[in-house]
């Protein structure tokens, strides 16, 4: 019976010493990784750190700059620049369209109702100075003419008596009726020439005149034909000197750009640049077009322009004071939004850094935030800024 007794209390002392020799080795086992971390701390730090970079703790690496070899260089054509304030020269384009110089086109038309007669020259002909360009006929002109020479032959005789024989009266009566008569025949348009042939008694068709070229000059129309009645200001011809044309460029009203007389432009057409300069500013807005016109003067000494051509108005400028400039390739949006350019930190290592926009120049952007003498990438930024998101979504193998 004691035997009985024995062995169940060695059975219960058994189970009860299981869970607390099991507490015991626990407490062991704690103490130890206790001491171990206190004894290495560094590898859980960086244990800690490489679980937040990846978000589950598999190793993954997010780079914020990006590492090239001599090959990619080469292969997207990068280009560093080191930068540094300079003066920059830009361009600033608007459309354009040739026109004749108002100053030096005229039109010839008829200064009293006439019939015209003959044609002397053809649509696009170079004419000179004096050059007969068409005949006409009038009743008006044939009765000037007629009066004319009989003012003249009475002006001759009383000059040549002299004004103390003929009286104050009939000389100044005769000279005045004179120069009314030559005044009459000018304003119709007659020239110097025909005028000397009425005087000198030579033989001419009263009525008819010839109307000439006032300068060198080219027909730009001459919509009559021959046989036809014209009106007293009735447009017979349009002349041009095409030596000197303008270019009216179109830019919008508002006054951010100025664009002083002398500026000097680029006329861009069929090819072909022409330099040209800024003679009159517009003050005030195209009703249609709501833009504000601006026009330059093109020599065209070798006529290869012509009236009614568009172009490409190219303006140049120059910054005033030295600036922080670089290409707009150079200068891209960042993932969050902002401006960035990237600098070369090492041999084919490129460093994003953000930037702000100062000012658009042409194709430059004038930025701040990027100090002097920094190796900015102006050419292949769009490569590099592509390497750098790649390499934001590389992880290392599990």
């Amino acid at each position: 019976m004691k035997a009985i007794h024995s062995t169940i209390l060695c059975a219960i002392l058994t189970l009860l010493g299981t869970p607390l020799a099991h507490a015991a080795d626990e407490h062991g086992h704690d103490e130890a990784e206790h001491a171990a971390e206190a004894a290495h701390p560094e590898k859980d730090a960086d244990h800690d750190e490489k679980e937040e970079e990846d978000g589950h703790g598999h190793g993954g690496e997010k780079k914020s700059d990006a590492e090239l070899s001599d090959e990619q260089v080469n292969m997207a054509s990068i280009v560093v620049t080191e930068l540094r304030p300079r003066q920059i020269d830009f361009q600033i384009h608007a459309p354009g369209e040739i026109k004749n110089n108002g100053y030096s086109s005229y039109r010839v038309s008829a200064r009293t109702p006439s019939i015209v007669l003959r044609r002397h020259v053809a649509l696009g002909e170079t004419v000179t100075p004096d050059q007969k360009l068409v005949t006409l006929f009038s009743d008006e002109v044939a009765e000037a003419q007629a009066a004319y020479r009989v003012a003249a032959s009475e002006w001759q005789r009383v000059k040549a008596l002299g004004r103390q024989a003929v009286g104050d009266k009939r000389y100044i009566g005769a000279q005045g009726d004179m120069e009314a008569s030559l005044g009459k025949l000018e304003a119709y348009g007659l020239a110097d020439s025909d005028i000397q042939a009425l005087e000198s008694g030579t033989r001419v068709k009263l009525g008819e005149y010839s109307l000439r070229a006032a300068a060198a000059s080219v027909v730009l129309s001459d919509d009559f034909h021959q046989g036809q009645r014209v009106d007293a200001g009735e447009t017979i011809m349009d002349l041009a000197d095409e030596t000197e044309l303008w270019v009216e460029a179109r830019l919008p009203p508002g006054p951010a750009l100025a664009v002083p007389v002398g500026t000097p432009a680029l006329i861009n057409t069929g090819g072909e640049s022409f330099p040209a300069r800024v003679t009159q500013e517009a003050h005030k807005i195209d009703p249609r077009s709501r833009t504000r016109i601006v026009r330059l003067v093109v020599d065209n000494a070798d006529h290869k322009l012509h009236s009614g051509l568009f172009a490409d108005v190219a303006f140049q400028f120059k910054t005033p004071e030295p600036v922080m400039a670089l290409p707009e390739s150079a200068v891209l949006r960042g993932a969050d939004g902002d401006w960035q350019v990237f600098v070369e930190t090492a041999q084919g290592r490129y460093e994003p850094r953000e930037v702000e926009l100062v000012q658009t120049l042409g194709e430059h952007l004038v930025i701040s935030g990027v100090a002097s003498g920094s190796r900015v990438v102006t050419s292949g930024a769009f490569f590099v800024q592509s390497e750098i998101a790649k390499s934001g979504f590389e992880v290392h193998n599990h």
